[in-house]
């Protein structure tokens, strides 16, 4: 393996290593494409500065053009007044010559400029297509990252559920009702007690007269079975 294949592989664990360690991933994505989107209005930014130059230099390469043109006219129009007798020849000719001259320095500045212009096109299309292609990039990540946020709430929603389940003790529910259930049993065993104790906290007297009742109720019961069967009716 060589050294540069090493230091990717150790840059990736590094990488990975970071991602783990990251509190917040979704948090970190974001402020990701928000980078991203910072990086897109620069390069909008350059290309804007870039458009410009080249409509600039397709500008004067259109101007060298048309000077180019203009002094070839002047010179054919000074050679065309020399012959009508209107100029002097001699004159005619140095100043066409002198047309000539800016003719040929407007062609190279129309030509350097034409070559520029092509350069700077050949740019703007590049960036151009970078541009388009970081778009949607963001686009693609931006939608993937809705996905994740919308996951990763459903995931910790899941998770806090699970883990409130597992902490839930069983056994320490079963036991708490268990007590719950010996100590209702025992204070009903503590009532039927406390029943039994007044039922002997009763006097003597208290027994005699229950017992008299009882034995009165009887005999007034028997003497009026009696009467009854003797046909005896009580006087008016």
């Amino acid at each position: 393996m060589g050294i540069f294949s090493r230091l990717f592989k150790i840059g990736e664990a590094e990488a990975h290593n970071a991602i783990n360690k990251l509190e917040d991933p979704i948090k970190m994505a974001n402020q990701g494409i928000r980078d991203l989107k910072e990086d897109l209005d620069k390069s909008l930014h350059a290309l804007a500065q870039v458009k410009a130059i080249s409509i600039r230099t397709r500008n004067d390469s259109e101007t060298a053009k048309q000077k180019m043109i203009d002094y070839e006219k002047k010179a054919v129009l000074l050679l065309q007044r020399a012959q009508q007798g209107q100029i002097d020849p001699a004159e005619a000719d140095r100043l066409a010559a002198i047309a000539l001259e800016k003719k040929e320095e407007a062609k190279v500045e129309m030509e350097r400029n034409a070559a520029e212009y092509q350069r700077h096109e050949a740019s703007v299309a590049k960036l151009d297509a970078k541009i388009k292609q970081l778009r949607q990039h963001i686009s693609k990540w931006e939608n993937e990252l809705r996905t994740l946020e919308a996951r990763a709430k459903v995931s910790t929603a899941t998770k806090n559920v699970n883990k409130q389940l597992s902490q839930i003790d069983s056994s320490g529910t079963v036991a708490m009702l268990e007590r719950m259930k010996e100590k209702v049993q025992q204070d009903e065993a503590l009532s039927d007690a406390y029943a039994d104790i007044a039922d002997e906290s009763r006097t003597v007297d208290d027994e005699l007269n229950k017992a008299l009742d009882k034995s009165n109720t009887s005999s007034t019961d028997a003497l009026a079975a009696l009467k009854a069967k003797m046909n005896m009716t009580p006087p008016v």
